[in-house]
Order: C-alpha cells, then structure tokens, then sequence
C-alpha cells in the first residue's frame, strides 16, 4: 500500500499506510466490514477477538482479508482471559499485526514473533510502556482515561501521550481517548504521537455491528453524559468503563450505588444476542445489530469525545475527515513538532 499519504509518520511508514488512523477493536461491534472500511480508505482497521471461537476468528480474518485484498488490520485480544489458542486462529488464518490489553504479554509474545507479527500492546502509564519496549513491543496504544469502553488508564490523554512518548525512543505511540475529528489528530500528533487510535466516533459509522438506537443514542449525547464506572461488571469483574449514562445507570445510582450481588434487578435476562444467547442486566455485552432488548438496560459505550460525534457517516468519510482536517490545521499552524510525526 501507498504510504505517502498527506500525513506521513513513522507509523504509517512502518505499516505502509497512507493515514495514521486506526479504528479501535472494539469487540464485537467492529467487525470485518468497518476494519475493511477503514483498511481501505488508508488506515488501518481493527477486529476485536477476545471472545469469538477459533473457528469463528479464522472464518473472520478469511473475511477481512478478502474485503481488503489482503490489506494490513489489527487482531486485539483481551488478556483478562487466556488467549493463546484464539491467537494461534488469528496467525494460522493470516493476521499478522497482533493487538493486547488488560494484561501481562509477556507470554504471548514469542509465539507472535515467531509467526512474524507486529505487536502492539495499550498502555496506561510510561514505566508499563518501559516494560512493553522491552519485551519488543513495535507499537505502542496510550489509552487515555476519558476513552470509551474498558479503561485502562487514570491518567487523561493529554498527560499519557507525551509521557509515553518519552520514553517510547523509536517506538510509535498511538494515542487513544477523546479523539474523534481532525483537531484531536493534529493535537495528537503535537504531543508526540504517530497516529491516533479511535472507537467512539467509528461506532456511529454506518459499518459498525451495533445497533440503530444505540448508533442514535451516540449522536445525542453530550461529552458531560459519560460516566465511568464498573456496574456493567457481568462476565468481567471489578473492569472498569466509560459508558453513557442512561436507564440502569439512574435505577443504580438512585438505589445508593450497591456492590454487585445486590444491585437492581441484577441477573435478569434484558435480551438476546444475534444468535439468541440470554444477557442479563449488567453484562458487559452492548446491544448489537440483530440483538434484541432495550437499549436503556445495556451497557453503552461510549467516550467522552461522544460530544464531537453529531452523524452517522461510513467509516471511509470518517477517515477522509479526520486527515483532511489535520493536514488544514497543521498547515495553518506552521507544520509539526519535527522529527516525530508528519510532513504536510
């Protein structure tokens, strides 16, 4: 793939892209047509395994691959569970760019070498990014804490990025956490970043799995609506999330915030997945395309850059936005810091 795109890093270089822009995996909402999407539009696109079967996750990669004709995407896996043999599905069936989070990599981390992956590991703090480097880590994600979803990080985007790309050397740092349109990029590259890793406003994209009225919710809420908590905890204990505030947060909070085992209805089957599976309230599953529930029961995820995201647009849009943007006000502003980030 072209690489000389208007924002040229040495992410982009490294994975011979023309756009320093990643959509995050995000779980099962992200699947194998937004990550082609934005494959496609010149980023890289991202796919959430941390729960598919390995048969699942082959049938998966062998579908983005031929979305993409075998263009470059991220496999993410969760470490909160094991997940050699899912990665193991992931490198058999072709990924070769392997994404972790929420764990200790150092036992996946010759398996993925071996099978000639890049590896890129989410990070909270500068002494957990010391630690990834020196494992071998070729890409690093600084999750800030105002991101949606599960939350790694205490500390906000501004401060973590450049903390993290001080001591990153040659590594490239994305960052992640209330970005959402080309103001954020531009900032980002500023503090040192190579690239910008985004979920919130890629699930208001018309590819992303989840549904029409969680989509909808998205596009209403304002920044000051998120609320990060570990009440949606069901199936993933004491993990902390960013999520919008809506009717089970409200029943929660007005019962006096109880521990789990004795919150509001708690255990209740809320819905159904696509393939029929019960939820019960407070699980961690969001309402997806083909689930069935009431959206206010669900966990909705959400970052505070939600603010910023006022449409549903394809994902190829979002990114041509994003890089048309950044390329403007960077050009306004006088370039760049040099040698970390772009040529405009």
């Amino acid at each position: 793939m072209d690489a000389d795109g208007p924002i040229a890093t040495p992410f982009t270089r490294l994975l011979g892209i023309r756009h320093p822009v990643v959509s995050a995996p995000m779980g099962r909402a992200a699947r194998p047509e937004l990550a082609a999407a934005v494959t496609n539009a010149g980023g890289l696109g991202g796919l959430g395994f941390s729960w598919d079967s390995p048969q699942r996750i082959g049938e998966l990669v062998g579908e983005i691959r031929r979305l993409t004709n075998d263009g470059p995407f991220l496999a993410n896996f969760a470490l909160e569970w094991d997940q050699h043999q899912r990665m193991d599905a992931a490198l058999s069936a072709g990924a070769r760019i392997i994404s972790f989070f929420w764990g200790d990599i150092t036992p996946y981390m010759d398996r993925a070498k071996a099978a000639g992956a890049l590896v890129v590991h989410t990070v909270g703090t500068p002494e957990e990014a010391r630690r990834s480097i020196d494992l071998g880590v070729d890409i690093l994600v600084a999750q800030g804490n105002e991101a949606g979803g599960h939350v790694w990080s205490r500390l906000s985007t501004m401060v973590l990025v450049p903390l993290v790309a001080d001591v990153a050397g040659k590594v490239p740092v994305l960052a992640a956490g209330g970005i959402a349109d080309g103001r954020g990029l531009a900032a980002a590259l500023m503090l040192g970043a190579s690239g910008v890793w985004i979920g919130t406003r890629f699930l208001a994209s018309t590819e992303a799995a989840c549904h029409t009225d969680y989509k909808r919710r998205l596009i209403e809420a304002a920044a000051s609506e998120t609320i990060e908590t570990t009440l949606f905890d069901g199936g993933w204990p004491d993990a902390p999330s960013r999520v919008l505030r809506n009717r089970a947060v409200v029943a929660w909070e007005a019962a006096g915030r109880p521990k789990s085992g004795s919150r509001p209805g708690e255990g209740e089957e809320i819905g159904r997945t696509p393939d029929g599976k019960p939820v019960h309230r407070y699980s961690f599953a969001s309402l997806l395309s083909g689930s069935q529930g009431d959206i206010d029961d669900f966990a909705l995820y959400a970052g505070e850059s939600v603010g910023l995201v006022r449409e549903i647009l394809p994902a190829s849009d979002i990114v041509r936005a994003l890089i048309d943007d950044a390329a403007q006000i960077m050009a306004q502003r006088g370039g760049h810091r040099s040698g970390r980030s772009t040529k405009s």
